[in-house]
């Protein structure tokens, strides 16, 4: 094995494990599932059939990532955060042929107790907020908060809130990468 898995794991047959990859206790990871390389699965984590994670993905403890998640590389999810993929779920009613796509895309991160609505595209560096309710879609580098979940302003690369002066230009505090902010759009420089 070229990743780690503690006993307690269970690694059904089938699935596709990347070098590097750590999966802590009491976690499961179905059949079918296609894990990146140095990826980070926390304790009492499930991961379905289908699920995409790309490389250095951070999977903290207790989350769930049901079928038709998708993320790219470097995304953070958060303790105890929250996928869905039906949008009107009923005990009595089956409803596998209605499952929804989500993509997260690279370096996103979600922070605790976040719920992701199904059908939705989470943009690259953008962050959502601790117990954010997120029903639609999210821009590249959007800073997510709330319950609905509503964009109250950017964040870099890094991680750090962007300020942009009057010609739309911000810089991370922390790197000193600028970015562009046109049409409510923001590229890096």
């Amino acid at each position: 094995m070229s990743f780690f898995a503690h006993n307690s794991a269970v690694i059904d047959e089938g699935c596709q494990i990347g070098d590097g990859t750590k999966i802590w206790h009491f976690s499961h990871l179905m059949s079918g599932c296609i894990i990146g390389n140095n990826c980070n699965i926390g304790q009492n984590v499930f991961i379905a059939s289908g699920v995409i994670l790309g490389n250095n993905v951070k999977v903290q403890n207790n989350v769930s990532v049901y079928k038709g998640v998708a993320c790219e590389d470097d995304v953070f999810l958060g303790p105890s955060m929250v996928f869905t993929n039906v949008i009107n779920p009923r005990s009595a009613v089956i409803r596998k042929n209605e499952f929804q796509k989500t993509l997260v895309k690279k370096g996103a991160t979600i922070g605790a107790n976040a719920t992701i609505v199904c059908g939705i595209t989470l943009g690259s560096y953008c962050f959502i907020g601790a117990g954010a309710v997120v029903n639609k879609d999210v821009p590249d580098y959007g800073l997510i908060v709330g319950n609905p979940a509503r964009q109250i302003g950017w964040m870099s690369e890094n991680g750090q809130r962007l300020h942009f002066d009057e010609k739309g230009v911000a810089e991370c505090s922390e790197t000193g990468k600028k970015y562009k902010l046109e049409n409510k759009v923001v590229t890096p420089l």
